[in-house]
Parts: C-alpha cells; structure tokens; sequence
C-alpha cells in the first residue's frame, strides 16, 4: 500500500515538472496585412487599452518619443517601394516611432526595427522618412489602441492611429499604376488570353485611362471570350458609352440585361435596366 501512495506521489511530482502558469499579455500583440493596389504592407504592434486613463499629455507625454503601441516597438514592412505623404521609402521593414503634440504628431520610420521600446541610442542618420500628421479629435472613445490601413483605392491607404479620442493619418501611395502597366505590356507583346485583354480593358476604364484603348481590348477579350458572363457584357456597355459608341452600348446593355434574367442575378437586372433607361434618353 505505501508503495502505491508513493507512486501516485512521484507521479505527480513528475508531471508537474516543466509546468508554467499561462497568462495573456495586458497589451495583445496584433498584425495588420493589407495589399494596397498590388503591395503588401504589413504591420506588427501590440494594444494596450486605455483603462480609465488620461493618454495624450499624460501616460504618452506630449514632445517625446513614443514607441506606438506598447511592448516591442511596432514595425511596418512594405512590399515595394513606396511613398509617405510625399517622401520616398524604399521596400522593407521599419520600426515606426512618433512623437504626439496636441494638435499635431511626428512619425518617424526607422530603419532599425527590432528594439524592445525605443532605441537605446536615438540615431537620425537612421530615419528613412519623417512627416508630420494633424490631430483629429473624435466624438467617442476608442478604448483599445488601433492601428489600421483605410481609405484605400488602388494607389494609395491611410495608415491610421487611433486611441482614447485622438486619431491621426498618414498616406501612403504605392507604384500600382508603374506595376500594372509592366504586367500589361510584357502581357501585350506575347501571347494574351481574353482575360488578360478584359483585366487590361478595365484597368484603363476604372482609373481614367486611355478609353479607346480600354474599348478595343475589351471589344478584342470579348471576342475571344467563349462564354462571356452578364457581368462582362455590362462592363463592356459601360465602356463603349463611355468611349460614345452608345448606340453600341445600349445593345450590350440589353443583352446584359437578358443575361443578367438568365442567371437569376437581381442586383444586375436592376443595374442593366438603369444603364438601359440612361442610354436611351
């Protein structure tokens, strides 16, 4: 019997061995990954809440350096090279520092970027780019300090901050339009399917390109397309209306129309019998 207690015992004692008590951090680690246009951007911050305290002016004292956000500092890491509020910053990994006021806060992209907070020693020589973002002051509290990549289009994001009732952006553009048009022509001089002339096609019409292009590589992909959607036919009405071939456009919306019936699809029926109503004034 004793000899049974005892290996209970020492059975417990080895299965705690190595044991540790597991506890989340007060400040959460998060990453932000957004592709704007056709670049990456990827950022790494923790999230320390707000906890009943005055943030701005107090916990993050106005004038002096911030690690933005808590912990390690926060990174951004950018595919290609990119633009921060009209300064250059070449593709890469940066730690982003900023310094609040209360109307205005300093950003900094740092190319050094593993620290654990700030820098030990501050070094300029190693700010890739600087800029200075308003202070936008909101109506409610945002508990939770946030970083997030909105108002995006195909060039260009806002890389906001946001906490307690301060929040502050900074625009970043990338070379969409440089990457894009490199895909099209080394597309264009082999040997391009439908898709490639209708991506291309539309690529021209949604940012304002040159329209008779877009019409005759959509009018080329249609062409060679072997069952074209509703959708695609809709597209390539809109296109021709715009290029002002809109007797042309209005029999592409009809059969859009007719298409979009076939597939069940209502969203479309509607739009179709708008652009019908329209072109026929």
């Amino acid at each position: 019997m004793k000899k049974f207690v005892s290996a209970i015992f020492l059975s417990g004692i080895i299965s705690t061995v190595g044991a540790q008590v597991k506890t989340p951090q007060s400040s959460l680690a998060a990453e932000v990954s957004q592709k704007v246009g056709l670049t990456e951007i990827e950022v790494e911050y923790s999230r320390p809440n707000k906890n009943d305290r005055v943030i701005f002016g107090n916990l993050v004292p106005y004038g002096q350096l911030w690690r933005t956000g808590a912990n390690k500092n926060t990174t951004i890491e950018f595919e290609d090279d990119v633009s921060v509020n009209g300064q250059k910053l070449r593709k890469g990994e940066y730690a982003i520092y900023t310094k609040p006021e209360k109307d205005s806060w300093t950003i900094y992209f740092y190319s050094e970027n593993e620290n654990w907070g700030l820098p030990g020693n501050w070094d300029d020589s190693k700010i890739a780019a600087q800029t200075t973002a308003k202070v936008q002051h909101l109506n409610q509290t945002v508990e939770t300090f946030t970083i997030s990549l909105d108002d995006l289009n195909y060039n260009s994001a806002t890389l906001n901050f946001a906490w307690d009732n301060v929040k502050v952006g900074v625009k970043i553009e990338t070379p969409t339009h440089d990457k894009v048009m490199e895909s099209i022509n080394k597309t264009m001089s082999a040997e391009p399917k439908h898709t490639d002339y209708i991506n291309a096609a539309n690529y021209f019409y949604n940012t304002q390109q040159n329209i008779q292009q877009a019409k005759e590589w959509m009018d080329m992909g249609m062409k060679m397309n072997p069952k074209p959607a509703f959708y695609q036919i809709y597209q390539q009405a809109l296109i021709h209306s715009d290029a002002g071939d809109l007797k042309g456009a209005l029999k592409l919306a009809k059969d859009a129309h007719q298409a979009s019936k076939a597939a069940g699809n209502k969203d479309y029926e509607k739009m179709t019998s708008e652009l019908i109503e329209r072109l026929s004034k």
